[in-house]
């Protein structure tokens, strides 16, 4: 493997993710899903952008859900015909909200027309509205950092949107969405192996990088992985997914880490691993028991860049 320059095959990464795997963006949808989204005290905030690709207004209730994808606050607002409409989490999160990480949920409700029809916003069963709204919403995040004036790249994961019959668009709970079509898909049929990027340098303020694993499943639990250099060199680790459904960690301070695998990947089977560590009550399949929805991504930052990158983490079934 040629070593090539990190800096320049970063830019490359991010434009063409999306083409060398089965992760979906880009598409019309009956909703989608912001895997990682944060408001900071120093004025950072996750941006969305979102496209309403229908002839018709249409009501979009959006949910933020917590890492352990617990209802923490929800909304509705009305798109009207091929609408664009900016949402910034800043001006929506509300008092109490600085630093608090968790992950949207955007869904398309049904219109009710007709004398005496209810307004856009109203309460409907989940499983109605969305098989009915269509492929008609879209949308684009970034986290826009103030202090550094930079913006980042934030993947979004398109629907279809899987939510069970009995939810209310209004009050998505824990186990209301059960699958994503933009995401991989761990069945008890298949295994994924993902390969999730790393460039870190163990110096304050030089290169260094977090790692988004969000999943519908309880992901929970100590994996055993592989961690390979530029190299080729191999290592065999142990990283630790502490929340439910959405993880945001630092490779540089995995527990046995060689100092000199500085740039490369880490190579994670969910269901293959050796995992240990996982909470009472939750199953050694708590991660493909409902064909859990799995997605993954690196933020980096290094001082050559002059921007944060964003790249996706790449996934085969074996």
């Amino acid at each position: 493997m040629k070593k090539l320059a990190m800096t320049a095959v970063a830019a490359a990464a991010v434009l063409g993710a999306g083409t060398a795997h089965a992760y979906v963006s880009g598409t019309f949808s009956n909703g989608f899903v912001v895997p990682n989204v944060i408001k900071e005290a120093n004025g950072g905030t996750t941006t969305v952008g979102l496209m309403n690709n229908s002839e018709s207004s249409i009501p979009v209730y959006w949910t933020f859900h917590n890492q352990e994808s617990g209802h923490v606050a929800d909304g509705c607002f009305v798109m009207t015909a091929k609408d664009y409409e900016p949402f910034v989490w800043a001006d929506r999160a509300g008092t109490g909200m600085d630093g608090y990480r968790g992950y949207l949920v955007f869904a398309v409700g049904t219109t009710a027309t007709g004398a005496g029809a209810p307004p856009l916003c109203g309460t409907a069963d989940a499983a109605a509205t969305l098989a009915a709204s269509g492929p008609i919403l879209a949308g684009s995040a970034f986290y826009v950092d103030p202090v550094n004036k930079d913006v980042a790249f934030t993947p979004v994961i398109d629907g279809p949107l899987t939510i069970p019959a009995g939810n209310n668009l209004t009050t998505l709970g824990p186990d209301s969405v059960t699958a994503v079509g933009g995401a991989a898909s761990l069945t008890t049929a298949n295994n994924q192996t993902f390969a999730m990027r790393y460039f870190v340098d163990g110096a304050p303020g030089g290169n260094d990088t977090a790692i988004v694993v969000w999943s519908t499943g309880d992901q929970r639990g100590t994996y055993t992985v592989n961690m390979f250099d530029n190299a080729q060199n191999r290592r065999s680790v142990n990283f630790q997914l502490d929340h439910a459904e959405l993880d945001w960690f630092n490779p540089e301070t995995i527990a046995g880490r060689p100092s000199t695998f500085v740039d490369g990947f880490i190579s994670w089977m969910p269901k293959a691993a050796a995992v240990s560590g996982i909470p009472s009550g939750v199953t050694r399949t708590h991660i493909t028991a409902r064909n859990t929805s799995v997605f993954t991504y690196s933020v980096i930052s290094a001082p050559a860049f002059g921007a944060v990158q964003t790249v996706l983490g790449a996934h085969t079934i074996r």
